[in-house]
Parts: C-alpha cells; structure tokens; sequence
C-alpha cells in the first residue's frame, strides 16, 4: 500500500512524484476545494462570524476521486504551499476527506528539489490552526467588506460595481496622486551651465553654476540669468579646490517578492501577475533536458531575506570558479529582514545556484529564461564583493560665482559585473573628468543660460505603487499582484504605457469612499489590520475578537453613509465629442463598457445609438488636453451589403465589423503583415489570432494555399533557399522550407494514447 501525497498544482506532482519514487501517488488538489459561496454573504454575523463553506461545483468530481485513493492509501500527507492560503487548502482537505487534524501529516516543500523535497518529508508537522484562522480572518474580512460596501456603491453611484478592501486604498493612493499633478503649479527657474577645457587638452567637461559669494544661488528669471552672464564676460575661471574620494557600492539583497514584482516591471516589462505565473511554473518544476523535472527557484511568496548557508556556499564555489577570489567578500554578507517581515520562508533564489541560465535557456519559454536569469543574477550578485568607485569633486571659481561639477569612474566593478538593480528613474551614469590642480585656469568653451520649470510628482508604475503599498504595510506579498489587476481589470484604473491613471469612475468611487468610509480607504488604518492578522497567525489575537472588532465600527459607519445619501446618486463625468449622433443629431459621449470604451448617445434611453471608438489610447490621450477624437472607418469593404468596415473591440481584442450592424453582422480578422513569404506559393505571410485569441500566421491566400505556422516570421533569409526564417517558441532560428537541406520539421506532441504505447514498449 502507498503513501497518498496531496499538493496544489499538477506540475508540481509531476516534478514530486519523480522525487518520491514508487512508494508514494502524487495528486494535486489544483487550488482551492471549498470556499465561500459567491452568491450570498455566507458568513453569520451573529454568531462569532461563522463561514459557511462549500465544495467548489468545479472540484466535486475532483474531490470524489481523492476520497477513493484515501480509502486505498497508507498515510496521508498535505504539501500544499508553504504560505497561509497553502495551510488554509490543507485545513479544508482534511476536513473533506476525513482526516483527523491533529496528526503529524502537514509537509512543506521550500523548493521542489531531491533536497527540499527530502527535509519535507522527513519533517512533517500538525496543520498549524492560527496560520489557518488568520487565512479564514482575511477570507471572511474581505468578504464582508466587499458584500456589503460593492451594493452601496452599486446603488449609488452604477450597478455592477464593486469595491474591496485592499484595492481601495490602492486606488486612493493613485487618485491622491492624479490631485496632486492637477494641483500642482509649476515654479520658472534657470541655470547656467559651462563647458571647460583644461590646460593642454582638447576634450571638454560640464560644470554648473552653484554660488554667489559662498551663497547658494537661486535664478528664478532671464533677467537674472543675463546678469549673471554679464558678470561672467571676459571673467578668469579658476579651479579653486578638489576633492577626491572612494565610495563603496553594496549590491542588493537577494529577491522577495515585491522587490520581484518591481524589478521585473522595470527591467522586462512584466506586470506583476505575468511575473508571478512565470515565477510559479519556475518553483513549481520544469523538464530540464539532461537533467529531468526540477524546480529552479524557492518559493515565490516571501518577504524574508534569509538564505541556507548550504545555498551561501554553492554561491561562493561559482564566483570563485568563474570571477577569481578578489570578487567575493572577506567576510559573508547577511541582510537584515524587515521588521515586521513574517520570514517563514527564504529568500527568492535559484535552488542550484550552479545551474546557470544558459544552461537552461532551452528548455524554458522565453518569459521563463528572463526571469530566471533576473533571479539568479541578483542572487549571485547579492553574495559577491563590492563595487570600488573613484570619485572626484571640483570647483571653479570666477568674479565670486562658483561653479560645481563631480563624477566618477569605477575601480574595482565588483557585483556590477554581472547584474545593477533597476531603478524607476535613471541614474547618473559614470563621468569622467579631467586630472586639476588648484589654481589652474580653463578656458571657457561655452556658457548657457536653460530655462527650466518645476514638475510635478510622477505617475505610479505598478512598481512605484507595489513598492508604495509595501511600504505602508498595505497587504502582504500574495496580494499585491492581485490588487493591481483588480482595480485595472474594473476600470477604475487605466494603464497608459507603464504608468497608471484613474478613470472617471476610479475617482467618484474614491471620493465617495473617502467622504463616507474614511477608515476603508485610510493607508495607516488598513496596514493596522494586517499588523492584527499577522498577530492572529503568530496566536496573539483570536481572529473572533479581531473581526468583531472591526464590524462594529463597519456596520455603524455603513448604516450612517446610507442615511446620509438616502435617495441621492452620484453622476459620472462623461467626456463629450464633436461626433454627431446620426439617430438624433445630439453630440456623443465617451462611455466605458465590457469590453473598453464606447460611443454613446447621451440622450439615453430614448435614444439608444452607439458607435466603436478607433482607438483607445488616443482617446485617453486627448482626455486631458479636453481634445476630441473622430472615430473613422476603414478602406475595408464589407463582403456581404458593400458598406465600410469599422474596428470593434471584442472579448479577445480587436476585430473589423461592418458599420451597418445590426442590420448587416458580417466581421473579419484584422490582418498584420509581416516579413515572411509563404514557402509554397511566395505570397505574404500575415498575422491572425485563433478563436481564443492565440497569434498564429498564415498565407494571404488563405484555404486557396493552405499554410499556416505557429512559428514567428524573421526579417532574416535562409542562407540556402533564401526563405524566410522563423523563430520557434523555444527560441530556435529555422528555416521552414520544406525543400531546403536546412529545414527542420517541427516536434510532433504525442497524444496520451501514443505515449501509453511508448511506456510499454520501453517496458
């Protein structure tokens, strides 16, 4: 009789089962098997907050197949995730399949290797109930936010709207700061900048004025500007001092997981919920060829900048193989975790630190490699010596005014050698200047009088605003991913290349909040409550005590905001055009729907016209500059009535639909040419999206010709036949002309009944 082992997702079986061997059956519970039902509160709030719990109708099959193999199984274990919501899963699955809760049965895996996999197994422990109860705290907590606040706004503001706890305080943080860009008012200010050539030297460096008679100088006008130019004319530019110097650069910790979420954004362009599916299928195990299923870094979700001194020293042995000693420190570098920090877990860190990114770059997507490579770069870095720069001041005095400059240039590269964290704005980059002396003379190249204007504070990227929340102790590292997906996926955020801004909606769900839920939308009042569930899962709160609390002052306040606005309802501003309803001659508004923004008549119900906006981002663009925007139709003509096409926004993206709808349906693909030549027929390859909206491309001839590739097109000609090469998802470069000696036939994928019959064959 095997053991029966549980765990939460189907790759991270398959990578265990390898591990474990025949004595143990690996299932995977795939997430959550019971939950709060959606459609009701399912909590009694007159009865110490009691949930009400039910199998998820997804899982009930599921979960009837897992009772089976308890029947059939020797000893049950639960290895679910290693976080709150892991505990919580485990909780519910013992509770469902019957197992007593207080046996030595609950595993957890920090990474998915022989190793990690091993110390689970050899450790197992009780279902910890107050990591459990502060999961149930949070579940039922939002829960009742979101219940009872999402009709309130619904009510009042438009129906279907929602509203929750953590995300509310974030969109605040966004509002707050869209207010203070529009308040801002910016200041004029100049400054005069030089150019200097040394004594016997041709190459020239900058320097900026700094002081008048060893006061700071502030030029806040061109007059001011011309004076001191005038004062400057013919003027003997002296270098009265020079100051050199050493710093020391100390590379950054290792990853957690906001620190994750923000590098990624900058460095890859991830959002933070790409980032974190990408970072589970790493922890969760990957086919590596040559070597089998393996996870490659720790667990994902952590706050801790701990690392396994087993983990320190396979470090050290690869810089000292591939840099040489001088690039690792005298004496082990340890960071210091955050107070507050849960630190159940370690660090972010490649599990084989030996395990290089090249070395696997085949057998990962490409989203796999980048952040493997973003981890194990910062990982290695974290333990290397430090970066030595050269500094050097200099000061050049004339008629009383000093100018400033500094640079400097790098001594020993140290960590910088192989990765230098992101930063949300760029660095001053490495500037050489000149050997001085004191009392040299320069000769003056160029002097310019710059206008300049104060800015206001920047926009939030997702990860200023992670990095924002993180710092306020608003959520915890699962959520925060999810928080910035929530507001954007309801509108009430809007992504404008990298930053952030709220819609109209956004900001009278804020003020309204703001004014009637003070403490809902309060930064130091949210990051209160999650210091009190991490006091529920460290046992020194009873999460009864710690909901109770809360609700009364919730309800109360719930109950006051309804009476205040019995009867009212709050208006959304809309953005008016110049595009004429052609049903009743009114001037169309912009208005947000499903699927993004839309034409509509404002004379709505009667009149009930809509049209499809063009384009979003111009739309959003001119928003601000109180500009509007045609929408025009497409030289595409449609096949069934003759009228123009016009592009329509759909479930899976953009699409061309007839502008007669309703009375003609007729759509089409919007098509995208690319460089490729079809190899049966030398046609265009074009880019198409399946039903599911997955890229794929194909010959403009369509069925006539009949080629179709999930293989990217390439600029590049094959050497050989002078085709077109593509790239495959591997990130292999082939040539895809059947006829070429260079042709490399794509790999089959084996169906489940092909590769039975291979297992018995090997057999």
């Amino acid at each position: 009789m095997s053991d029966l082992v549980i765990v939460e997702s189907p790759s991270k079986a398959h990578t265990i089962q390898k591990y474990l061997g025949s004595g143990y059956k690996v299932l995977a519970s795939k997430g959550h098997v019971r939950d709060l039902p959606e459609k009701r509160l399912s909590v009694d709030v007159k009865h110490d907050f009691a949930p009400k719990y039910e199998i998820m109708k997804d899982k009930e099959k599921l979960i009837n197949e897992l009772k089976s193999e308890v029947e059939k199984s020797g000893t049950v274990y639960l290895a679910t995730d290693p976080d709150r919501e892991g505990e919580a899963i485990s909780w519910h699955l013992a509770y469902i399949l019957g197992l007593p809760l207080d046996s030595q049965n609950r595993v957890e895996f920090n990474e998915i290797t022989k190793t990690g996999v091993a110390n689970g197994m050899a450790n197992p422990r009780k279902i910890d109930i107050d990591l459990v109860n502060a999961q149930q705290a949070r579940r039922i907590l939002d829960r009742l936010v979101g219940y009872k606040l999402s009709p309130f706004i619904s009510q009042k503001i438009r129906r279907g709207l929602s509203a929750g706890r953590v995300q509310s305080v974030a969109l605040r943080i966004i509002v707050d700061r869209e207010n203070e860009i529009r308040a801002f008012v910016p200041e004029e200010y100049w400054t005069v900048d030089a150019k200097f050539i040394p004594k016997g030297g041709r190459k020239a460096f900058p320097a900026s004025l700094y002081s008048y008679n060893g006061e700071k100088l502030k030029i806040t006008n061109k007059e001011q500007a011309d004076k001191v130019l005038a004062d400057l004319e013919n003027a003997e530019f002296v270098v009265s001092k020079v100051k050199h110097g050493t710093r020391k650069k100390q590379p950054a910790p290792p990853f957690i997981t906001s620190t994750l979420q923000q590098d990624a954004s900058r460095k890859l362009g991830f959002q933070s919920k790409r980032t974190m599916k990408v970072a589970q299928e790493l922890y969760e195990g990957i086919n590596i060829d040559g070597i089998g299923a393996l996870g490659l870094i720790t667990y994902m979700r952590t706050d801790s900048l701990r690392i396994s001194e087993e983990a320190r020293l396979t470090g050290n042995q690869y810089i000292l193989d591939n840099y040489g000693e001088k690039y690792l420190p005298e004496k082990p570098r340890y960071f210091k975790t955050k107070k507050g920090a849960q630190d159940g877990h370690e660090a972010i860190r490649p599990t084989n630190p030996m395990l290089t990114p090249e070395q696997v770059k085949d057998s990962l997507t490409a989203d796999q490699y980048k952040l493997y490579k973003l981890i194990w770069e910062r990982f290695i870095a974290s333990l290397m010596s430090v970066c030595i720069q050269n500094t050097v001041s200099i000061d050049i005095d004339a008629n009383g005014y000093t100018f400033k400059t500094s640079g400097y240039t790098i001594k020993f590269d140290g960590f910088t050698k192989l990765y230098v964290e992101g930063k949300d704005e760029t660095e001053e980059s490495a500037k050489a200047l000149p050997d001085l002396e004191v009392g040299e003379v320069l000769k003056l190249k160029e002097l310019t009088p710059n206008q300049h204007f104060t800015q206001p504070p920047a926009r939030f990227t997702e990860a200023s605003l992670i990095k924002a929340l993180e710092e306020s102790g608003i959520g915890r590292p699962s959520t925060f991913a999810t928080t910035v997906t929530t507001i954007v996926k309801r509108n009430y955020v809007e992504r404008e290349k990298k930053t952030l801004i709220p819609t109209s909606l956004g900001e009278v769900i804020t003020d309204l909040l703001s004014e009637l839920f003070p403490e809902i939308v309060d930064q130091k009042f949210t990051a209160k409550v999650e210091t009190e569930l991490d006091d529920v899962e460290n046992g020194d709160e009873q999460w009864k005590n710690m909901l109770s609390k809360f609700y009364k002052g919730f309800d109360k306040t719930l109950k006051s905001a309804e009476e205040k606005t019995d009867g009212t309802k709050v208006k959304i501003p809309v953005v008016e055009t110049d595009i004429v309803c052609d049903k009743c001659g009114r001037k169309m508004v912009i208005k947000m729907g499903k699927f993004g923004k839309f034409l509509a008549c404002p004379g709505f119900p009667e009149c009930k016209n809509t049209k499809p906006l063009i384009d979003e981002k111009d739309i959003t663009s001119t928003e601000k500059q109180g500009e509007n925007v045609q929408a025009e139709e497409t030289n595409e003509i449609c096949d069934k009535c003759g009228a123009k096409m016009v592009i329509k926004i759909g479930r899976y993206g953009k699409f061309l639909a007839c502008s007669n709808y309703p009375e003609c349906k007729s759509i089409k693909q919007i098509t995208v040419k690319t460089p490729g030549i079809c190899p049966k027929c030398g046609s265009k390859i074009i880019q198409l999206k399946s039903k599911r909206g997955y890229k794929y491309f194909a010959c403009e001839k369509g069925k006539e010709c009949g080629f179709m590739t999930w293989d990217t097109p390439l600029a590049d000609k094959c050497p050989k036949c002078g085709n077109t090469l593509y790239k495959r998802r591997g990130g292999a470069i082939v040539c895809n002309n059947e006829n070429c000696e260079d042709y490399v036939e794509p790999p089959k994928k084996e169906t489940k009944k092909s590769s039975k019959k291979t297992k018995k064959n090997e057999k």
